[in-house]
């Protein structure tokens, strides 16, 4: 199906009755002669149904056409696309435009509409309490690292498959008869991924941070040195009339705008929209600028312990082309409703991984507290009444109500299980340890 008949889907389908030219055209920023083509085309195909003649000819969506509903596009969005997919002859040279980044007011301006951020955040939010950053992302790390390596570096036209990308990122297998680069890019992405969830905590949005992002995605991919620095060549993007900014220091400076409005924006998803679309337009590096939008754009949810995007079902050329309108027409609406559609999926996902792990919340949220208290009986060599009144007053001053129960029969499930390989980080010494558990058992 052409993306025309696409278009006119979608427009029939929302005005849900049969439809002349008239009701049609004004949908469309074409002439009536280029409708009548079109409609011809669809016609023709069968996925429209033409009835009547002259002014009474009407149009409805044929029946075959209903169980091929595109899954993410709407009528804009298509049309769009269609546009960008023209020859590049007949589309208009462009070059990047500071003004649109200098018009985003951030809190102000959105990318994404209200109810896709809300439907976005009830999706995406599987943890409901209040967890350390990160914790999300760490308990689901397998998952994450071998889908978002596998389906970032699949955009990019590598060609392993889900199972040698999991058999090289665990195993350290390479696939038989690929290139070393397509093992490299996704082992770079291993490398980078860990990065952002390890360091979640004090990886804010700065210029630095989307450098070292890059660094570690494009090392051994780019010529020597070039990993990491702002670029001094120009650049050409492929199949698009799109010409990047030139000059370090403008890109330099551009780079720490990005991030500077970044940091304002408070909706973590529109944050996260924003970085996927503005650092790929910027194209501040030689090469592997949209992998390095990809993994900042999960930087705020991860941070948030929100759902991370890994892309999944992401067509590749619907993405290609998203960017590219992004790049001629500073319209986001096909990336918003890709990024919309694809995080939804990861959605489902990572719910089923979620179950299937049995993650306590609970648990992680009083590990600190629980650390703290098992310190003190320690070195206070707390046993019996001394030991009980202690957890009371402890629990009772630090942690709520409805959590206590839960609380202390974690804390005892911990001290029953308290050995020299699992106090690492506890702030006590394995004599310590000795002595308390030989007062336990006296």
């Amino acid at each position: 199906m052409t993306d025309n008949t696409e278009i006119l889907l979608q427009i029939l389908r929302k005005l849900d009755k049969p439809a002349a030219i008239s009701d049609i055209l004004p949908h469309l920023d074409i002439t009536e002669r280029t409708l009548h083509r079109w409609l011809a085309q669809a016609v023709t195909s069968g996925q429209i149904q033409a009835t009547g003649t002259k002014r009474g000819r009407r149009y409805t969506v044929a029946k075959m056409a209903e169980t091929n509903l595109h899954p993410y596009f709407s009528a804009t969005a298509l049309q769009l696309l269609h546009q960008i997919r023209q020859p590049l002859i007949t589309r208009e040279p462009c070059t990047y435009r500071p003004e649109w980044l200098a018009a985003y007011q951030p809190n102000q301006t959105f990318y994404l509409s209200a109810r896709q951020r809300e439907i976005l955040l009830q999706q995406g939010q599987q943890l409901r309490v209040e967890l350390p950053a990160g914790t999300y992302a760490q308990r689901i790390f397998n998952r994450l690292l071998i889908d978002l390596s596998y389906n970032s570096s699949r955009l990019e036209g590598n060609t392993y498959s889900l199972l040698d990308t999991q058999k090289l990122l665990l195993e350290g297998m390479a696939a038989d008869n690929k290139l070393d680069a397509e093992k490299i890019m996704l082992l770079n992405h291993k490398d980078a991924i860990r990065f952002l969830v390890d360091g979640i905590q004090r990886l804010d949005i700065t210029p630095d941070n989307i450098r070292s992002l890059h660094y570690l995605l494009a090392d051994g991919l780019v010529t020597a040195g070039a990993a990491g620095q702002i670029r001094q060549d120009s650049v050409r993007i492929s199949a698009s009339t799109y010409l990047p900014m030139d000059n370090q220091t403008r890109l330099t400076q551009q780079l720490s705008a990005i991030t500077t409005t970044a940091q304002a924006i408070t909706d973590p998803f529109e944050q996260s929209f924003f970085l996927l679309v503005h650092i790929a337009y910027l194209q501040a590096f030689i090469d592997v600028n949209k992998r390095t939008s990809r993994l900042a754009c999960n930087i705020p949810l991860v941070r948030h312990n929100l759902v991370p995007l890994s892309f999944n079902d992401m067509d590749k050329d619907d993405y290609a082309s998203a960017v590219l309108v992004t790049y001629e027409r500073n319209d986001v609406t096909p990336l918003a409703e890709l990024y919309v559609s694809s995080y939804l999926r990861s959605c489902k996902l990572y719910s089923v991984t979620v179950e299937a792990m049995g993650i306590d919340p609970l648990r992680v949220q009083y590990r600190q507290a629980r650390r703290e208290l098992i310190r003190a009986i320690v070195q206070q060599s707390l046993h019996g009444d001394a030991l009980a009144k202690h957890i009371q007053a402890y629990t009772k001053t630090h942690i709520p109500p409805e959590h206590q129960e839960k609380f202390a029969a974690d804390l005892h499930a911990d001290l029953a299980n308290l050995a020299p390989f699992n106090i690492a980080g506890m702030g006590f010494s394995v004599r310590e340890l000795e002595a308390w558990l030989l007062g336990c058992e006296t």
